[in-house]
């Protein structure tokens, strides 16, 4: 890649940054914002799903409405409804209110990460793909590294509304930094329809691939979702340690996810065999580790190392199968794997959500790990039939 490309990729990474903040910096102040606004604590955990699920139900809907946009232009107006989205975030009154900012920024959140992965795998050789995704994905790696640990401690000294105020900023400094670096990308030829995702849906081997994404990430979030309270119920952190606890977690989710990048390029299901197989175990000691404080930390590593190391491959993974199997829809199967992103994390978040109202709070690390290990059965599925079909293997190998 040249040093174009990079600064480009880079600049997408930054819109990823805002982006990742916003969704996930709610699990951060979770508590703030329940006792703030009068709400049960999962009642204030349906923020982190149903933002999930407007994100999934509306991205595919919005991509097909808007195929014909010029990309590049589309990525900026996406970032505009994003910082509007934020904004109202800040002065929302209600929980109804800010479910609805949520939904906003959920959208435009799920749109712009359907298009600038295509646009990011388009800007390189088919051998580079995944590292291009998951230089693209990384915005969202150190969000959980840096933007999340910041906006929980902005909202935990300032006030939970001035994390999103802070990500409001993000997002328009990231919106000035893409009308600068990204170059036009030219429009497709055959505009996402209807009909392609008929055709999507209707093929067993893009289904079996999007449940695959669908439970991987399902089971990062069961437990994801409640580590703010987890930590400071059952591990005995004081809240203010939660950001630097955050901030160790973010580390590991960033290392993970270059790992994740590596193991994409090529034939990416082949790697996300061995991720989702240890994905399952790292969720499942914590049920061990994080009661015993002096344990916590090494529990926090080893769960953010595995937590989105599934992100580029997947995703690579989804676009391969439908270059190969339904070659006009290639847009519309980005946006439909990014729905899968967050049907997983609606289902676990939910799934995490019963286990804190009538079992016990870590009850959601063995949940998390039987969806990871769903995963990983789907992805052993995958790669035989790859291998039966002989789609990538003689040639990637």
């Amino acid at each position: 890649m040249n040093s174009k490309t990079i600064i480009a990729l880079i600049s997408l990474a930054l819109s990823a940054f805002a982006i990742g903040t916003t969704e996930f910096v709610i699990v951060g102040i979770l508590q703030e914002v329940a006792t703030d606004l009068g709400i049960t604590v999962t009642k204030a955990g349906t923020l982190v799903s149903g933002y999930a699920v407007a994100l999934a139900i509306g991205t595919p809907i919005v991509v097909v409405m808007t195929g014909k946009f010029p990309k590049k232009g589309y990525l900026v107006i996406l970032m505009i409804v994003f910082t509007l989205g934020n904004l109202l975030a800040t002065v929302a009154p209600t929980y109804s209110i800010l479910l609805l900012s949520r939904v906003i920024t959920a959208v435009s959140h799920g749109v712009f990460f359907a298009v600038s992965a295509t646009v990011a795998a388009d800007m390189v050789p088919a051998n580079k793909k995944g590292t291009a995704i998951s230089i693209m994905f990384t915005g969202l790696t150190v969000a959980t590294i840096l933007g999340v640990p910041l906006g929980t401690y902005i909202g935990q000294v300032f006030g939970w509304r001035m994390s999103f105020a802070a990500v409001a900023v993000l997002a328009l400094i990231a919106l000035l930094v893409s009308l600068v670096a990204v170059e036009k990308v030219p429009r497709s030829m055959h505009s996402p329809s209807l009909k392609d995702v008929g055709s999507l849906i209707a093929n067993p081997r893009i289904i079996t691939a999007l449940l695959m994404t669908v439970f991987g990430f399902g089971g990062t979030f069961a437990l994801f979702t409640y580590i703010a309270p987890i930590l400071e119920e059952i591990s005995g952190y004081e809240a203010a340690s939660i950001s630097w606890l955050l901030l160790i977690y973010g580390i590991a989710v960033a290392i993970g996810n270059i790992v994740g990048g590596k193991l994409a390029n090529g034939h990416p299901v082949r790697g996300l065999r061995f991720v989702f197989l240890f994905q399952g175990i790292a969720l499942l000691l914590p049920i061990w580790l994080l009661p015993n404080k002096s344990l916590t930390i090494f529990s926090l590593v080893l769960i953010g190392l595995f937590a989105f190391m599934m992100s580029p491959g997947v995703q690579a993974y989804i676009l391969m199968l439908a270059e190969k199997l339904v070659p006009t829809a290639k847009d519309v199967a980005s946006a439909l794997n990014i729905s899968a992103f967050n049907i997983g994390i609606a289902a676990g978040s939910a799934l995490g959500g019963l286990a804190v109202d009538h079992m016990n709070i870590m009850d959601t690390a063995w949940i998390g790990s039987i969806m990871a290990g769903l995963a990983f059965l789907l992805a052993v599925i995958n790669y035989s039939m790859d291998k039966k079909q002989k789609l990538f293997v003689e040639e990637r190998e």
